[in-house]
């Protein structure tokens, strides 16, 4: 994964927001390497991370894959069949042409770093503006450990390349280290 924005798609109003989303429906957009992941095993990841069977009670929260080609939409279709075939039930999520997708506004970026001071001092002095912050691969990769994904282990794969200070990678590593199974 390069780096992830959280925002709104799906929907026909233009420049939608959080207070004035219309038919729009929350979403994340992630940019990543192909040469690392490939977009089945990001399917796979969407699947795993979400309940597809559930009922959405509003468009906002509906659960989606947006695609952008022929192929991502063939491999996605393909993926909810595995899916429904492995679970035995209808399968909700539904798999959708991205036609726009808006970034929603900077202070629901980030949701887990922006909770943690400390390292978000850190980053807010590596990335002054706060567009270069949301499209920060390292703060994408922080605010991953901070939600409970990654182990000790990953993390210290990753510190050498997060930018953070001798003390912000201690503070780091003491929250994913406590929060590993």
């Amino acid at each position: 994964m390069v780096r992830t924005r959280v925002g709104y798609a799906g929907g026909t109003k233009d420049a939608p927001t959080y207070h004035s989303l219309g038919d729009h429906t929350e979403t994340i957009q992630i940019d990543y390497d192909p040469s690392q992941i490939s977009y089945n095993d990001l399917l796979d990841i969407c699947w795993r991370n979400h309940n597809p069977s559930s009922r959405a009670w509003s468009k906002q929260y509906m659960a989606a894959v947006f695609y952008h080609n022929d192929e991502q939409k063939k491999l996605a279709d393909e993926s909810r069949e595995r899916e429904a075939s492995k679970r035995k039930e209808e399968i909700q999520t539904k798999i959708l042409p991205l036609t726009a997708f808006y970034r929603a506004e900077d202070y629901h970026q980030k949701y887990q770093l922006r909770r943690e001071r400390n390292l978000l001092k850190e980053f807010k002095r590596i990335y002054p503006a706060d567009g270069d912050f949301v499209d920060s691969t390292a703060a994408a990769r922080v605010n991953g450990y901070l939600g409970g994904y990654g182990t000790s282990a990953d993390l210290n794969t990753d510190l050498n390349r997060l930018g953070l200070s001798a003390e912000g990678s201690r503070y780091l590593h003491r929250i994913v280290e406590y929060r590993s199974p």
